[in-house]
């Protein structure tokens, strides 16, 4: 059985060759105007859809990657909000904020960081968003417990990811392939959403539920998910 940091290390470096051309994942979001933007839309659903962002709020984009959603968010907050994105891979980190640059969005931020260690002070956060990484993260609870933490009284969270169609075999699970391909580390949706209770959120809604970009053959199948932090 792979351990938690060869977990970590095989995904960075997946996505470290994605930031740079030579690996690619889904694309199932909308599309705007970017004007330059650049690098893989690696998403498997549309949170910002189902987010309700308003002016003025602050948003946490957990594993921004190339920085296209936060890159949108930035723009439906408007100049007086905030979007803070953080990625493991310093690539994508990279790329993003080149990307921000090349947009000319000057209310966007990255920082290279993992997210069962977010580098947020508490509280921080109107809203938390996610596309398709926190089946990604070995250990999801301590992940759910960040976002719970960075995010203010009454804040939300949508996520849109990867969880198990079916039992998935110890081969795949052990296998850092499959956790870099957004198969191995997805969790049964009960499970999914119980990690999210245990970190203390409530209002727990299933937004969107759909066979993944993968195919409907596919051990996985994508979801979204909106929570809330009590007021």
């Amino acid at each position: 059985m792979s351990t938690p940091e060869q977990v970590k290390q095989a995904v960075r470096d997946h996505y470290a060759r994605a930031a740079l051309g030579s690996a690619c994942g889904c694309e199932t979001s909308p599309r705007e105007d970017l004007s330059g933007a650049l690098g893989p839309a690696l998403g498997c659903g549309s949170p910002l859809s189902y987010a309700d962002l308003r002016p003025g709020e602050v948003v946490v984009d957990l594993g921004s990657g190339a920085g296209l959603d936060a890159l949108r968010a930035a723009r439906r907050v408007g100049p007086h909000g905030q979007v803070l994105g953080v990625d493991m891979t310093p690539e994508m980190v990279a790329l993003a904020r080149s990307n921000a640059a090349t947009v000319g969005v000057p209310n966007v931020h990255f920082s290279v960081g993992e997210l069962e260690s977010l580098p947020l002070a508490d509280g921080s956060a109107d809203v938390v968003v996610s596309n398709c990484v926190i089946n990604l993260v070995p250990d999801k609870r301590r992940a759910f417990q960040e976002a719970y933490r960075v995010l203010r009284p009454g804040g939300r969270l949508v996520v849109s990811d990867v969880v198990a169609a079916g039992p998935l075999p110890p081969e795949v699970r052990g296998d850092l392939a499959a956790w870099s391909a957004c198969v191995a580390g997805a969790l049964p949706l009960q499970d999914y959403l119980e990690a999210l209770r245990a970190a203390g959120f409530e209002a727990l809604e299933v937004l969107a539920s759909e066979d993944s970009c993968c195919g409907s053959a596919s051990p996985v199948r994508s979801v979204t998910v909106r929570a809330r932090r009590p007021a």
